[in-house]
């Protein structure tokens, strides 16, 4: 468990000192941490709160543009690669990640306050009812899952086509090329996991809040920020026993029960609520925010400010905004193999939907019951405390005490997957990448998370974690400007390399020479082990592009051999200005055997090869067994297949595909 760590100390040591500097403004502060935190929401909102309507706009306009047309057919993977997932889970996992603790806190009490208090419309009438559904849906719609797309999209695309790793530095490829790992790379990611934390950290804050209002309201546990640091520690900790037991045992398991309790107690309310009202209200509802949609996407209302836009709006924005890397990650990796069209399509309307049922369920049914059951005094609880809305509005419902408790489990679990799920992504960036990493590790940034929480909570409360929020968020924003032209670059790099590969009918990579007969039937005999393709490996294959690179800089073609990944890869490699650089590498692979009984199938063997790649990230072929002299053709063949490529005028265009394969996939 506490082996040594690994990290990029840069971003680590970076991250932690600018994290940190906030949580001593509490410390050192601490009766003037409120107003300060308040304070600086409101400078940046006042100055950069268009900035932050325009980049979203942006956002969402640009992954609709990429779904389009030629870039929707690219793949996130090589051209030839398949998906991870079956159709189906995919969906069900998009699905899943559109629940969360937001959906908790604000399924009651967003609806309710804009009814009480709309932006433009006269407070408790009906146009207040159609107000406060349609700013609902725009605060929680495609636009939100837009800027988690740009995230995704740009992790996926350059983490699974470009072999880059999954970090959001790598995004910046096409443009920085490999200063990607210079300062410059090391700034991008400490914001994305400055912003992580605090978006985080924000979404602990309300969990705690709900909580501490659900317990009041069943077991008179007073509503106090210490009593909430007291929940914080408390699941924090559960959080950290999910992450010492493990991925698959802890989070995916709490998930699945969590979505299916959430789901219960959604058509619980459809059931118990005016049904048929409901299925009407959902349609409608729809109908008001397409209509609105545009106009919303862009109005910072220049002509009548009003502290409405900031609280809610450009607070939802900069929140998503600092979400962006956990979802975007999450939808990244169970993304592999898809189109762009496909990703885009369901990443921006799945969600949303299940989102928007959710939103109509409860909130057009807490209109009916402050209308017609309460008197008000549901949107009055509602306004005092909105942690409250969702026990109050339970208060009029059949099994209130079942249903509240029901309510502080989904929030105690979501609180503790988010918390899980939130310290593997930081440690993911905080690490370069690296997806096995400590145990420690993550429970160092579990940790952190409470201790942000808490910190913040006590140094302003709510206010602070917003604060901070909205701070975090907007270097993380122009961040993500530049992923989206990155993609665009990268995009159109690949498709300018596709035109030149269909206009020089250049066939697929095969291997030039064959292996002898006998040395077929040998190979057929007996299969290679790990331990001997690592040692073709590192001997032969090594040798032979060593070969390759020294001639080829003699003749004034720099190149080189690089070993990667512990000795296990070795690359061959000679840059290219303006174009892809030449890459023929070779790394271990295994493949299944194929199974005929159910002994088998429970206990599969695999063949290892000597497998392939090339910086155009098509699917490479096994060449263990070849001798050196074959080796040499096929690099020759390989190098000539490339030359065709570049050469070609379709390939001018190529400027800003990958140099070479940072870290191949297997």
């Amino acid at each position: 468990m506490f082996r040594s760590f690994v990290i990029n100390p840069p971003v680590f040591f970076g991250s932690v000192a600018i994290i940190t500097v906030f949580l001593l403004i509490g410390l050192v502060f601490p009766g003037r941490a409120e107003a300060i935190f308040t304070g600086l929401q409101s400078e940046i909102l006042e100055r950069f709160g268009w900035f932050y309507l325009l980049s979203v706009g942006i956002f969402l306009a640009s992954v609709l543009l990429f779904s389009l047309g030629r870039f929707g057919r690219l793949k996130l993977g090589p051209d030839d690669s398949t998906p991870d997932f079956g159709y189906v889970s995919w969906i069900a996992m998009l699905f899943a990640a559109g629940m969360g603790i937001g959906l908790m806190f604000y399924a009651v009490g967003e609806p309710i306050t804009h009814f009480a208090l709309p932006p433009t419309a006269e407070p408790g009438t009906v146009a207040a009812m159609r107000e406060s559904m349609s700013v609902t849906f725009f605060h929680w719609g495609i636009h939100a899952w837009a800027i988690y797309a740009v995230v995704g999209l740009s992790l996926a695309y350059f983490g699974y086509r470009y072999n880059l790793p999954l970090t959001i530095r790598s995004g910046l490829y096409p443009l920085l090329k490999d200063k990607i790992n210079g300062p410059i790379g090391h700034a991008v990611d400490i914001f994305a996991i400055v912003g992580t934390m605090f978006g985080i950290a924000t979404s602990l804050g309300l969990g705690v809040a709900q909580i501490n209002a659900g317990l009041n309201y069943l077991v008179g546990l007073p509503i106090a920020p210490m009593v909430q640091v007291g929940l914080i520690g408390a699941i924090t900790l559960l959080a950290t026993v999910s992450v010492v037991t493990g991925l698959d045992k802890g989070i995916r398991r709490l998930s699945e029960t969590n979505l299916i309790v959430a789901i219960l107690l959604m058509l619980f309310v459809l059931t118990v609520g005016p049904t048929a009202d409901l299925f009407r209200s959902f349609v409608q509802n729809i109908g008001l925010y397409l209509d609105t949609l545009l106009l919303r996407t862009f109005n910072i209302y220049a002509y009548e400010p009003t502290p409405w836009v900031d609280s809610w709006t450009l607070f939802y924005w900069a929140w998503w905004i600092s979400w962006s890397p956990f979802v975007g990650m999450f939808i990244a990796r169970i993304s592999r193999g898809r189109t762009v069209r496909e990703f885009v399509t369901a990443v921006l309307f799945i969600p949303a939907g299940f989102t928007f049922f959710w939103m109509s369920v409860f909130g057009n049914t807490a209109f009916f019951v402050d209308t017609q059951i309460a008197g008000g005094a549901l949107s009055a609880a509602v306004l005092d405390d909105v942690s409250v809305g969702l026990f109050q509005f339970f208060t009029y419902l059949p099994f209130t005490a079942i249903t509240s408790v029901l309510a502080i489990i989904l929030v105690a679990v979501f609180f503790v997957t988010s918390s899980d799920s939130g310290s593997l992504v930081v440690d993911t960036i905080a690490s370069g990448g690296e997806t096995q990493t400590t145990t420690g590790q993550r429970v160092f940034w579990c940790g952190g998370e409470g201790v942000v929480a808490a910190s913040l909570l006590l140094a302003g409360g709510l206010g602070a974690l917003q604060a901070a929020t909205v701070a975090s968020a907007l270097p993380f924003s122009m961040v993500m400007l530049v992923l989206v032209w990155a993609l665009y670059k990268g995009m159109r790099a690949d498709l300018a390399q596709a035109d030149a590969q269909a206009g020089s009918q250049a066939q697929p990579a095969q291997p030039a020479s064959g292996l002898t007969w006998q040395r077929r039937l040998a190979l057929m005999l007996h299969a290679p082990t790990e331990k001997e393709v690592a040692d073709f490996i590192g001997k032969d294959v090594k040798d032979a592009l060593g070969q390759v690179a020294t001639e080829l800089s003699r003749r004034g073609r720099v190149a080189e051999v690089k070993v990667l990944e512990e000795g296990k890869s070795v690359e061959l490699s000679a840059p290219a200005e303006g174009m892809r650089d030449f890459v023929y590498g070779i790394m271990p692979s295994t493949q299944p055997l194929a199974a005929f009984s159910a002994f088998e199938a429970a206990k599969p063997g695999f063949r290892h090869e000597a497998r392939t790649y090339f910086s155009d990230g098509s699917r490479g072929y096994d060449v263990m067994g070849m001798t050196k002299d074959q080796l040499i053709a096929d690099v020759l063949v390989q190098f000539e297949r490339y030359l065709m490529l570049v050469q070609s005028p379709a390939s001018q265009l190529v400027t800003a595909a990958p140099e070479h394969s940072a870290e191949p996939n297997t």
